[in-house]
């Protein structure tokens, strides 16, 4: 039998929102990046992934990825995912 698809909804501290789906997946977080760049820009890497220890992961390699591309600082952030 098939999983149910179903839609998650992620809202960050500062009110950005995100909706992933139909998904049939067990996502439970979701994760951003905001990276600031040496030009004054900003890049923004996410994702989701299947347990809170899995999403915060990610931070290890946050800042792994800061130090290769020189990003001159970055924000990390994992909020729980809700189903809408």
């Amino acid at each position: 039998m098939a999983r149910k698809k179903r839609y998650l909804t992620a809202t960050m501290a500062d009110g950005y929102v995100k909706t992933i789906g139909p998904t049939a997946s067990p996502f439970t977080h979701y994760w951003r990046i905001v990276a600031e760049l040496p030009g004054g820009k900003t890049e923004v890497f996410w994702g989701h992934s299947r347990s809170l220890g899995e999403a915060r992961g990610k931070k290890d390699a946050a800042a792994e990825a800061a130090r290769q591309r020189g990003w001159s600082s970055y924000a990390f952030e994992v909020v729980e995912l809700v189903e809408s």
